[in-house]
């Protein structure tokens, strides 16, 4: 039931993010990063701060849509005194909200971390936009990481049989992530081919492999978070797929190294 919930949601949600993709202005385009921006970060802070902490959680979603609308906006020198704006007032919040010195340390590194793991690598998709081919990118990423997700899956189920990390993800195997990255490189290929014939196949190499790596460690970090934090899933507000974080994961890790790679190269 699962299965068929997650390919049912995809052939609704899929073809919707396409056409948003290719037909939204930039400015459409950022506005909606920062409302993708908003969910993940509660969802990340749910699971990581505790109850109590409701009003700091709250303040940090808020806050953290912030930095990423100046990054998005390429206004670099806001950009990086709105981090140092949160850094400095958060610190204070829980200067003086501390509650249990045990703990409060700990809680504060949480919820700055999650400005670093949210609104500043994805923010990189809205500045991926910006580029030129920025639509092009864009979908080469997303077939990348795609690709890479549902070959290591299939290879996973067929072949594996040596498991890839057990105390983070147990289901996962060497072999499935080998063939993972032998998807991704067919979707960088496949992206030359079909949509993006400025790559050389020594691009599609060098992407399909990087991001296919980069994707997983992805994948693999968040399992990691979701187990030391005690839940399954980061949230169920995609049906079939979990939260936003979990659909999320692979790109996290994926956008800014294509950001760069897009920005020196071409």
């Amino acid at each position: 039931m699962a299965i068929k919930q997650r390919i049912l949601t995809g052939v609704v949600a899929l073809p919707l993010l396409i056409l948003f993709i290719f037909y939204a202005s930039i400015s459409l385009f950022q506005i909606f990063i920062c409302g993708v921006t908003l969910v993940a970060l509660w969802e990340f802070y749910s699971m990581s701060l505790p109850a109590e902490r409701s009003p700091e959680r709250n303040l940090a979603v808020a806050g953290g849509a912030l930095p990423g609308i100046l990054l998005t906006l390429q206004v670099s020198f806001w950009w990086q005194a709105s981090l140092v704006f949160l850094v400095l007032f958060f610190a204070t919040v829980f200067l003086f909200r501390y509650r249990d010195l045990n703990r409060v340390v700990g809680e504060l590194a949480l919820l700055l971390f999650g400005f670093l793991y949210v609104p500043l690598l994805l923010g990189h998709l809205a500045l991926l936009r910006e580029l030129a081919f920025g639509r092009q990118w864009i979908f080469l990423v997303l077939l990348i990481i795609m690709a890479g997700d549902s070959a290591a899956y299939f290879s996973g189920v067929s072949l594996g049989r040596r498991k890839l990390y057990p105390a983070i993800s147990p289901n996962k195997s060497i072999e499935g992530a080998i063939g993972g990255l032998a998807g991704s490189l067919g979707g960088a290929l496949l992206a030359r081919f079909w949509f993006f014939p400025e790559l050389t196949l020594a691009d599609c190499f060098l992407l399909g492999i990087g991001l296919g790596a980069f994707g997983q460690v992805g994948d693999l970090f968040e399992s990691m978070l979701k187990r030391s934090f005690g839940v399954k899933d980061s949230g169920a507000i995609i049906p079939g797929h979990g939260g936003l974080l979990d659909r999320l994961d692979s790109l996290l890790f994926a956008f800014p190294v294509a950001y760069y790679y897009a920005l020196f190269r071409f």
